[in-house]
């Protein structure tokens, strides 16, 4: 069974398919998430916005309609399958700065500073995770 951080009382207002996407999103980024940052944060200039974003996904105070659009921009930078391959020097990275950069830009009022501060403790000077290992949610 997949542990999630939406309250049983949120799941209630959304429908079977946007619950069972949720839970999809949220299961991927929790999976994927610091291994893909391990990868490609010395590659993407938005690290720390993908981390804070990440962080206020997963913030219980964050409204449910904005954390599962964050699930969603996060599990579409996370996912091998997307527009433009992250193999790709410079541009791999754009499509998924797109997604992420304009879903921060329609919730900025809901990522907080103390989700850029969790941001920064997650991330060496160079933008990198700390730690090999894959944080805590």
């Amino acid at each position: 069974m997949t542990t999630h951080t939406l309250n049983p009382d949120d799941f209630d207002r959304l429908s079977g398919a946007e619950r069972d996407k949720v839970a999809e999103d949220e299961a991927n980024v929790r999976k994927g998430f610091w291994k893909k940052m391990r990868g490609a944060a010395r590659h993407v200039p938005f690290a720390e916005d993908a981390v804070a974003s990440y962080y206020a996904a997963l913030d219980r105070q964050t409204p449910l309609r904005v954390r599962a659009t964050l699930f969603g921009a996060l599990a579409y930078f996370i996912l091998p399958f997307d527009l433009t391959p992250d193999l790709l020097p410079l541009i791999g990275f754009g499509d998924d700065a797109a997604v992420l950069m304009g879903a921060l830009k329609l919730l900025s009022g809901h990522v907080k500073p103390e989700h850029y501060e969790a941001a920064r403790s997650a991330l060496d000077p160079d933008g990198r995770p700390t730690t090999e290992d894959d944080r805590p949610a």
